[in-house]
């Protein structure tokens, strides 16, 4: 029986993804197996694979699959990395990085929302997958370094914590500026320098904790 929302995954890969410049075949087709629906609140199913954000919960989003691409691609993850996201919510990002890196580790505040991703994760084979609910600002330094770092919301600057967790050549993606418009950024570890670039607009839900916003 054909699965029921395989048109449209495949729809978003080529139009919303590839048509817009995503390159790596390892993201496209991660997010072409990824089952988004499975994410996203209850009764947004038919939105899951639309150009944009969907409701979750606890007034938190499933990002537009063209940002979660964008955002993996600048990881560039390797098959033996080591991958720490910084806010776990729904719990799709991750299970896109379950595709591509061989550890995943994933810190949200929010207990329901990591418990929640938890039971699809785990449902869907993210058996790799280590879940920490706590401040992500400060990363996860029992497990550091990492070979790569995302994190899913907006901080008013690059948290040092997170850049002392990276491993040398160690990437940190991050959006940066004020709590209504941010700036992708990508800092890339180079011995005791960490190089830093621009790579595009976006809007994301603040970063709460104790190097983000205060609630």
């Amino acid at each position: 029986m054909t699965e029921p929302f395989s048109a449209q995954r495949a729809r978003m890969v080529e139009r919303q993804l590839r048509g817009r410049g995503i390159r790596s075949q390892g993201v496209l087709e991660a997010m072409g197996q990824v089952p988004r629906e499975r994410f996203v609140g209850p009764g947004q199913e038919r939105q899951a694979y639309r150009d944009q954000a969907v409701l979750h919960a606890h007034g938190q989003t499933v990002s537009q699959p063209y940002m979660v691409a964008v955002m993996t691609e600048a990881l560039q993850l390797g098959p033996g990395d080591r991958v720490l996201e910084i806010g776990t919510g729904s719990g799709y990002q991750t299970a896109v990085l379950c595709q591509l890196a061989s550890e995943v580790y994933t810190v949200e505040r929010i207990a329901a929302l990591a418990a929640g991703a938890r039971e699809i994760l785990l449902e869907l084979g993210c058996s790799d997958t280590r879940f920490l609910v706590g401040d992500g600002t400060l990363g996860w330094p029992e497990e550091a370094p990492f070979d790569a770092i995302l994190v899913t919301a907006g901080a008013p600057a690059v948290p040092a914590s997170l850049k002392a967790q990276l491993a040398e050549g160690g990437r940190l993606v991050v959006p940066v500026g004020n709590r209504f418009v941010q700036s992708l950024v990508r800092v890339t570890r180079r011995g005791e320098d960490y190089e830093s670039e621009s790579l595009l607009d976006c809007r994301f839900v603040p970063l709460l904790g104790a190097e983000g916003w205060e609630e």
